[in-house]
């Protein structure tokens, strides 16, 4: 599947901004199932200055800074990206036992393959996801003893589903993982947050990843427009496969409708836009996403082959 995606994020301030620093998680990572065809990166006003880097875990990262006094900051993203279904679909007979993967992952005095040193660091809690006792209480009915982990994992997602209320007005960006199981209500983020922490508490290995969804609109209307939003899921190490991903907000195994910027602890390591700013006083934001399908001859169209900024 080809893609086109715009993100478009716009900073009105109160009073000028002399001068900030931006890190800018925009561009998608490199997998074996997608392939970045196109991307622009365009920024109003220009940059004093612009580096492109990977962060900790490999991911793209646009560096900018704005040494110039300005009154709004308008980052906008345009990328053709190819997707194609993850190589794991279809082939989930894991036999490994939760039990198992955790002992695995239990620091021994071994050389450990770069697989497993990825998937170490992904064990404990960070700063936006702590590892609690309430929350291995409540994954704990999903991971009952030499239960398979991609089953117990798949019984999880479905419980945070069901019991968990999709509401964008129940939550902010700091609302902790705790309050977030309190209340029983948030957003994608809140539910990857969750859902990280309770396979971390059982001492498995969880990673958020940060990225965007195809939404189809129901039947018999078009689709929205613009109505879309950056998404959130959650990866977690099975040895048999590498990394699998789920989507607690949706119930699903990630596929082709799952688009990938990046992957970290938490969403303080791949947030679209954040950074250091001095002066600005208050500002609103304003930021639109559209992820569309296109055919080969539109997607040749889209966007120019090398990034810009302006």
């Amino acid at each position: 599947m080809l893609y086109h995606v715009l993100h478009s994020t716009l900073y009105d301030y109160a009073m000028p901004v002399q001068l900030a620093h931006h890190l800018l998680h925009l561009v998608p990572r490199h997998c074996p199932w997608q392939r970045i065809e196109a991307h622009a990166l365009r920024v109003d006003p220009a940059p004093t200055s612009h580096l492109e880097v990977s962060d900790a875990f490999g991911n793209p990262v646009s560096c900018i800074e704005l040494a110039v006094p300005h009154d709004h900051l308008h980052v906008e993203s345009e990328i053709s990206l190819r997707v194609a279904p993850r190589p794991w679909l279809g082939k989930l007979d894991d036999q490994d036992r939760w039990e198992d993967v955790t002992t695995l992952l239990c620091y021994q005095a071994r050389p450990l393959s770069d697989e497993l040193v990825e998937a170490e660091r992904m064990r404990f809690e960070s700063p936006g996801v702590r590892v609690k006792r309430e929350l291995e209480e409540y994954a704990a009915p999903s991971f009952s003893a030499k239960r398979p982990l991609v089953d117990a994992t798949l019984n999880l997602m479905a419980r945070i589903h069901d019991e968990f209320h999709y509401d964008p007005e129940a939550t902010e960006v700091g609302t902790t993982v705790l309050e977030v199981l309190e209340r029983k209500s948030g957003v994608c983020q809140d539910f990857a947050h969750l859902m990280v922490g309770c396979l971390r508490s059982m001492g498995l290995a969880a990673r958020y990843v940060s990225g965007y969804l195809r939404t189809d609109p129901p039947a018999g209307q078009p689709r929205m427009l613009g109505a879309d939003a950056s998404h959130a899921w959650v990866a977690v190490y099975v040895p048999a496969h590498g990394w699998i991903e789920f989507d607690p907000t949706n119930n699903c195994l990630a596929d082709e409708r799952h688009l990938v910027i990046g992957w970290g602890r938490d969403f303080v390591d791949v947030s679209p836009i954040r950074g250091v700013i001095q002066g600005g006083g208050e500002h609103t934001l304003k930021v639109g996403v559209t992820v569309t399908p296109v055919d080969e001859e539109e997607g040749d169209r889209l966007v120019q082959p090398s990034a810009e900024v302006s």
